[in-house]
């Protein structure tokens, strides 16, 4: 789960990460207001969207007046924003942050993720700041520093100080770099991160150092362990047909195909994936319904297929171990009726209850293709595909 710079900002600072003075505003008299709480100009008012990329898409301004932050304000609230990472669809803009305008002498890149290959937190810091982490790792690869965590002792001193040194910091800088680290490293882990990132990190004049923008993202799973969390999700920001799983509990990503797959198990899904692929198809999304799926989860599972627009066929395909043949079948022909389908379904079932669950479907009159193997459904569905939507 991803939240808004501002949230982000407000947990770091928390931990004791500086950050620059402001405050949220929902409308542009309230953005105004902002401004002259934080006192003397300039302010910086920026859009709050989950994404990277909003300055270059004029989602980002330095204003001089409490009159220009209204007048910019106004032009952002309403707006959906397109930056590199939303492409075309944007997202949009509900609120914004004002906050005092810093003055910058150096940008600083520095990010806490999960590095899966050494199963460790990594750290990953540039002295080149203020831009992607992808545009710095293929632009500039040698820019990038990297440290692993070792989970048994935490984030020592002495790698903090190094990695400052490396940063060319220096003096009390290198301090200020070592408490912004541990805060940091405190954040991710008492929090169940999967990324913390502070792009730029940025030397003032003054020689400090101040998260000028801050991102976080969470292990969804931990999230019935961190309700303060959890209550910072805006649904504004996903994907609406990802929302809808999440509010169902369905582990569904949207793609931009036209099959929508309802399967079983994530390794099964992504076979399923290819083998369309392979067949010349394209998925319009990744579901898994999980074990233990009842027909009333099976039909909430094509509510959630069919709220995607461009689906025009959909495919099940089950290996029923924790899972019943008969209850996926039995969920199908509910669907039918509830939902009141009107494309085609293409059913491969396996495992505990196979039988039974062919008969169900074979013998409930419905016009749905039941396939034998993986094969034989992708190419069915496949040919579905071009076929017209019945009226």
């Amino acid at each position: 789960m991803d939240i808004h710079e501002y949230q982000a900002k407000e947990i770091l600072a928390r931990f004791g990460v500086p950050v620059p003075r402001g405050g949220l505003a929902w409308s542009p008299e309230q953005a105004a207001f902002r401004a002259r709480e934080i006192g003397p100009a300039p302010y910086v008012v920026k859009a709050q969207i989950h994404s990277g990329g909003r300055g270059e898409a004029g989602g980002v301004k330095l204003c001089t007046t409490d009159s220009d932050v209204r007048a910019y304000a106004e032009t952002l609230f309403g707006k959906t924003l397109c930056t590199k990472q939303t492409g075309e669809r944007g997202k949009d803009i509900y609120r914004l942050w004002v906050e005092e305008a810093s003055d910058i002498a150096r940008e600083l890149y520095l990010g806490f993720v999960l590095d899966r290959k050494s199963e460790r937190i990594m750290i990953v810091a540039s002295q080149e700041g203020g831009t992607e982490i992808e545009d710095l790792a293929e632009e500039q690869p040698d820019t990038l520093i990297r440290m692993v965590i070792d989970p048994a002792v935490g984030l020592v001193g002495y790698q903090a100080r190094e990695l400052a040194f490396e940063l060319g910091l220096e003096g009390p800088q290198v301090n200020q770099m070592v408490a912004v680290l541990q805060a940091c490293y405190r954040a991710y882990s008492d929090l169940d991160a999967t990324m913390v990132e502070i792009n730029p990190l940025v030397v003032t004049g003054a020689g400090d150092l101040i998260a000028l923008d801050a991102k976080m993202s969470f292990d969804t799973n931990a999230l019935y362990r961190r309700p303060e969390v959890a209550a910072l999700r805006d649904p504004s920001q996903e994907d609406p047909r990802e929302a809808m799983a999440a509010d169902n509990g369905l582990a569904y990503v949207g793609l931009d195909g036209d099959i929508g797959c309802i399967i079983n198990g994530a390794g099964l899904a992504m076979a399923t994936m290819d083998m369309l692929k392979l067949s010349g198809g394209e998925p319009a999304n990744f579901l898994d319904i999980g074990g233990g799926a009842s027909p009333e989860r099976v039909c909430q599972a094509f509510r959630t297929v069919l709220s995607d627009a461009n689906v025009n066929v959909i495919l099940v395909n089950i290996f029923a171990g924790i899972n019943r043949c008969d209850w996926i079948a039995k969920g199908v022909v509910q669907a039918y009726k509830e939902v009141g389908l009107t494309i085609p379904v293409v059913v491969r079932l396996a495992g505990t209850n196979v039988e039974a669950g062919q008969d169900i479907i074979r013998t409930s009159d419905l016009p749905i293709t039941v396939a034998d193997t993986l094969a034989e459904a992708a190419e069915a569905a496949v040919a579905h595909r071009s076929q017209p939507k019945a009226a």
